[in-house]
């Protein structure tokens, strides 16, 4: 890699790593993933493209949180944030690391290890209250999207979200933390912390996101791009959890994986669908979206809408952040 090349990966926006990561940016704040943080004690200085801990003083740019948060060297980081596969500087055999799941993981995505998880879905308690009772979603969507759920060695529960190409091949895995055990004092046994946000979600300094090494995690619910017809509406959200709720809605969707970090290849596939065929009455496919009510959230509306002239802006209700929001606060309304 050129110093060209690493430049540019110091440029990324240091706020669209950090959500990448699974860290919850809020008005350039977040919860120290370093220190058990209940605070919001890292703060995020976008005029320098760095972040600070003034907690536990840890402090860097890009790939130093990067390094940091996902236990990388220095190779491994560049890697992770260019997107590219981990593999040896010589050409070697893939690097090995240690995964969540307490597994070694080699650098190239092995699909064959993961399939059989998602043949038979399975959902432990934790899952089924985020997606059932928290959420509200709706179980068709759940069957749909093969979520599943498993435990770390640690105790951890995690819900485990596929990702498809449009062939319906595994290219990639989100597992995402549910809870968090804490060590008794005495040592006796774990209990789970749960310290939530009005929807729900765990809050807490632990990675709420984990990928498998090599996972390909960009567009996501590809597989329903081969139920569209003409003049179909396809809803574009930011993130799973607005997916699922927009499917739940009952409208076709699918999810970009973040509001600062588009990809060319993501690029690339959407500009496919805005040459999708024509029906009868001489329209093809119309496209939607509820931006998050945020800074970001307007910026990839921007992007997509490049891409996408045609494509429709909603505007969400001043009490909702978000579309998974909006739909819960309507579910709650009904019932």
């Amino acid at each position: 890699m050129d110093k060209f090349e690493l430049q540019k990966l110091r440029d990324l926006p240091i706020e669209g790593v950090a959500e990448r990561l699974g860290l919850q940016v809020t008005r350039h704040k977040c919860l120290c993933p370093f220190h058990d943080d209940h605070h919001a004690s890292l703060s995020f200085k976008v005029s320098k493209n760095t972040y600070r801990c003034f907690v536990c003083g840890a402090s860097g740019g890009t790939i130093d949180l990067v390094m940091k948060c996902l236990n990388k060297d220095f190779l491994e980081a560049t890697r992770w944030l260019g997107g590219a596969p981990l593999s040896s500087p010589q050409g070697g055999k893939p690097i090995q690391s240690s995964s969540p799941m307490g597994e070694v993981r080699r650098g190239l995505f092995d699909a064959s290890r993961y399939e059989r998880f998602f043949e038979h879905p399975w959902l432990n308690d934790e899952a089924r209250q985020f997606l059932y009772d928290e959420r509200r979603l709706d179980p068709r969507v759940v069957r749909w999207c093969r979520l599943t759920s498993w435990r770390d060695r640690q105790g951890v529960p995690w819900l485990q979200i596929p990702y498809y190409d449009r062939e319906g091949r595994l290219v990639g895995i989100q597992n995402r933390n549910l809870g968090a055990p804490l060590s008794s004092p005495q040592g006796g046994k774990s209990q789970y912390e749960h310290s939530s946000s009005p929807l729900g979600e765990v809050r807490r300094g632990h990675p709420r996101f984990r990928f498998p090494q090599g996972a390909e995690c960009g567009i996501y619910n590809l597989p329903v791009l081969n139920r569209l017809k003409p003049r179909d509406e396809l809803y574009i959200t930011e993130g799973c959890s607005d997916c699922w709720a927009m499917l739940s809605a009952g409208h076709k969707a699918i999810a970009i994986p973040s509001a600062t970090l588009l990809s060319r290849k993501d690029i690339e596939l959407l500009s496919t669908l805005h040459s999708f065929p024509e029906g009868e009455a001489g329209r093809g496919l119309q496209f939607h979206m509820f931006p998050d009510r945020d800074a970001p959230g307007e910026r990839l509306f921007l992007q997509l809408r490049e891409v996408l002239p045609s494509l429709v802006h909603h505007q969400l209700p001043p009490d909702c952040k978000d579309y998974s929001e909006f739909y819960l606060k309507h579910e709650l309304s009904r019932n």
